[in-house]
């Protein structure tokens, strides 16, 4: 599941300007790498809770 999540997370990070904004303000705290660990654990975060409450993907949660 990792290694999904961390794959989906630059999928996302490349087609959400969202997600690639979100990866930018973490990477100028911390390194590239960690920044997509992080994208990938809020990716994972998201799909727990879609599945949960059977809702679609809703990308405003990048904005934040």
């Amino acid at each position: 599941m990792k290694w999904a999540f961390g794959e989906a997370a630059v999928l996302l990070k490349r087609e959400l300007p969202a997600a690639a904004a979100l990866a930018e303000r973490i990477e100028k705290r911390q390194n590239k790498m960690r920044a997509l660990t992080l994208l990938s654990v809020k990716l994972g975060r998201a799909v727990y809770y879609m599945m949960k409450r059977q809702e679609v993907f809703n990308p405003s949660i990048f904005k934040q």
